[in-house]
Formats: C-alpha cells, structure tokens, sequence
C-alpha cells in the first residue's frame, strides 16, 4: 500500500504543533529564551521529521529517532535546557503536552474540514492550556502564602490559619517590633470584650483610602507550622476593626518580617500601613 505525501503540508503541520508545545514547555518552565529561538527549534524538529520520513528504515528505527533524537535537539534547540535535570524535566513536559494537545485536537478533528480551521483549533488549544496553566499557577501560589498557626493567649490555644502579606509592614511604634492582624471575630474569642487592664494600646495605621487607631497587645506566643515549626515569643497583635477575610479562609495577616522578612517582598520600613 502506497500513500501520497505532500512534504511541504507535513513540514507546515509539524512545525506549527511543535512550536506550539515548545512555546508552552517554554511558559510552563519560565525559560527565558527568546521567541525566534522557539520557533528555530520547531522549524528543526519538522525538518528532521520529514527527513526521517524520506529515508527507508524500518519502522522501529524511525520511532526510536522520532522520540529520542529529534525530540532532544528540538528541547536543546528551542529551550536551550541547561543540565540533566532540567533537561529530563522538559522531555516529560514535552510529551504531556504534546498528550494533551493531541487529545484536543481529536476532539475536533471530526469538524475539521480544512487546514486552517485544524490550525485555529491548535492555536485555540494552546491559548486554553495557557490559561489553565496561568489559574492553577495563581492558585498555587495563593495556596502557599497560607500558613496554620497556633496561637497561645489568656491561656488557651486557637489553630487558626493565616496569610503572608508582604503589603503589611505595620509596627509597633514603640519597640519597633512587626504586628501580626486578627479580625475583631477572633480577637473576641481570645479576649472576650477588650478591656484596658488587659494591656491595650493604639497605634496609627493606614491602608487604601483609610487611616485610623488600631489597638494592639502582645500574646503569651505562637506557632507558626511551616516545613519546621517557628516559635514566637510574646509576638505584638494587632486587632483588625472588621474580617480580614470575607469568606473565612484566614483570620490573621502575618507580617512577613516576623520570619525575618521575604526576599523582594515587604521592605523594612518606620511607616505604619498595611
């Protein structure tokens, strides 16, 4: 059985899907390499597929080159992949995408009809793996600034959780030390109704359109429950005038410089705003 192939649409349908993951190991690795060098090893990598194509081996050799060879200089080529590690990191990437690319596009296969419609559908599944990507990415990140703390105060223990927020660099004015935030519903449980004897003060504070007196304390200490548990002595609490979170998924604004600060984060600073 013979088959009638057209090198030139081969060539055009591989470099576009091969351009397409590369540019999506590329985003997915934060690889810093330019454009035109993505689509250099794309235009490589068909290349060296259409030739295989053309040279009579037998089949198992040909699948061999297409998964070893010509998957690995187009990783070299386009993502310019330094050491081992990353290198195997970007061929498993590869092929996850390449997996689910194919996936897509068999969906959609049935309704298309011409190239450019298979083109628009690759391009369109590209976008959407970037957006998933993009979302899971932000959630993660979002997922790592929250953190459990055990809080130790009027003799009792409260296991609460808490965000790190690099926008806080509340101080106390007169030790200079960091103030962590509560809101008003968790101060209540801790402290009932906040009375003077029990040590209350105010300090000035700011945040977007709104400045006020914001009353502190120092706790007994607590436990911050990261890989390794970090303890704080006689920490500096400041109660929040409303929740600091409306749908309840943290009740404390950590200041980050209580851990000795966040690299490219919260900046040491006399100015009192969170």
């Amino acid at each position: 059985m013979y088959y009638e192939l057209y090198i030139d649409v081969l060539f055009l349908m591989n470099f576009l899907m091969d351009s397409i993951v590369l540019l999506t190991v590329k985003a997915v690795l934060k690889s810093p390499c330019s454009f035109a060098r993505v689509f250099l090893g794309g235009a490589v990598g068909s290349g060296l597929t259409c030739l295989i194509i053309c040279i009579p081996l037998p089949s198992a050799i040909k699948i061999i080159l297409f998964h070893t060879v010509v998957s690995s200089i187009m990783l070299i080529i386009g993502i310019k992949v330094r050491g081992k590690s990353e290198f195997f990191k970007a061929y498993l990437l590869l092929y996850i995408l390449t997996f689910l690319f194919g996936g897509i596009l068999q969906v959609f296969r049935p309704y298309l009809k011409y190239a450019s419609l298979y083109f628009a559908a690759a391009a369109g599944s590209y976008c959407m793996i970037r957006m998933v990507w993009s979302f899971l990415s932000r959630l993660s990140d979002y997922e790592k600034q929250i953190c459990e703390i055990t809080v130790y105060a009027e003799g009792k223990k409260y296991k609460i959780r808490a965000l790190t927020d690099t926008g806080n660099v509340l101080r106390d004015e007169e030790s200079k030390e960091p103030v962590c935030v509560i809101d008003r519903e968790l101060a209540k449980k801790i402290f009932g109704e906040m009375r003077p004897v029990l040590g209350f003060r105010y300090i000035p504070y700011r945040t977007i359109g709104k400045c006020g007196l914001m009353p502190i304390c120092r706790i007994e200490k607590m436990c911050i429950h990261l890989q390794q548990d970090r303890w704080i002595e006689r920490p500096v609490i400041g109660i929040s005038e409303e929740l600091i979170s409306e749908q309840g998924e943290y009740q404390m604004i950590l200041n980050p410089e209580i851990l000795g600060g966040v690299e490219d984060g919260c900046k040491s600073s006399d100015a009192a705003a969170i």
